[in-house]
């Protein structure tokens, strides 16, 4: 599978910040223009106004990771944990993040380098291909192995479970983008009492050599679980959906594994690789599997 190094292959032409801005409102559209209670029609600006946003600090046997957090105002909703790529928690993410909220969940995107450094740690993607982003990534995931993504997805869904915004009658959901891929599966089998639903998107190293590798961990899992794979991800290894396939059905996972008609990266919105009408598909298909499990 793709470990986002793909991605610096791209010729990526960054965003300014109102262009940033004003796609993220015209992606997040569709799902802020929300109906209410009564069943009328709400505009983006009055459905984004009834989401509740802030930086939160939770503390984890490894030290204090911060995180945003976002979810619809006064309301106790399904909690979802959400892992970012490789270039870590930044506004791309809190755009996305806002976005499932108005759908009616409790957002929590984690800072995965809290143990090295505050997010962000880059603006955007741009910014994160501008300054060696993958080198100096790469160091600071020496400290993201298995065991220390358990430690911190336990810390967090417990911090969840404390927020009057998290409704803790219903499961929690989690979903992780390149390199946070493996990081849900890490999760649901951290925390499988809570843990209901995980979506993967272009995930790497889903099947790897070891003990930990994610896909020896479904067994452990009480999930459902979606793994949308890049095209260009499948034509190096496809036997990765394959195993997928056949561990998941060995294990009584209910699992969709799909290829999807894109490259890495492409349901993220400062990636260069995005690509929003696989982006929207697979949105749904998360949608779909919260909506049926939590």
């Amino acid at each position: 599978m793709c470990d986002e190094q793909d991605l610096a292959n791209f010729n990526l032409k960054a965003l300014n910040r109102r262009q940033f801005a004003g796609f993220g409102a015209a992606g997040a559209a569709a799902s802020l223009t929300a109906c209410s209670a009564t069943g009328t029609m709400l505009g983006v600006d009055e459905a984004a106004s009834r989401l509740t946003e802030r930086m939160v600090t939770i503390e984890t046997p490894d030290g204090q990771m911060d995180a945003f957090f976002v979810h619809p105002a006064g309301e106790r909703r399904p909690g979802v944990l959400l892992w970012p790529d490789i270039a870590g928690l930044r506004e791309a993410f809190m755009i996305m993040a806002r976005r499932l909220a108005s759908e009616g969940y409790a957002v929590l995107v984690a800072n995965q380098y809290y143990r090295s450094q505050r997010a962000p740690l880059w603006a955007d993607f741009a910014a994160f291909q501008g300054d060696n982003g993958f080198e100096k990534a790469g160091t600071m995931r020496e400290m993201l192995g298995p065991q220390a993504i358990m430690r911190d997805a336990t810390a967090a869904i417990a911090w969840m479970d404390a927020q009057e915004a998290v409704d803790t009658t219903r499961g929690i959901g989690t979903q992780g983008y390149c390199m946070g891929g493996p990081f849900t599966v890490y999760t649901a089998a951290a925390v499988p009492t809570r843990v209901r639903a995980a979506a993967s998107l272009h995930g790497g190293g889903l099947v790897r050599e070891g003990e930990m590798s994610p896909h020896r961990l479904l067994d452990d899992t009480k999930a459902a679980f979606l793994f949308a794979i890049a095209q260009n991800d499948d034509e190096k290894d496809p036997q990765v959906k394959i195993t997928l396939r056949q561990v998941a059905e060995a294990a009584g996972v209910p699992v969709e594994v799909e290829v999807y008609p894109a490259d890495h990266g492409w349901t993220v919105l400062d990636s260069p690789a995005y690509d929003e009408a696989a982006a929207e598909r697979a949105y749904d298909n998360i949608l779909e599997l919260y909506g049926s499990q939590l």
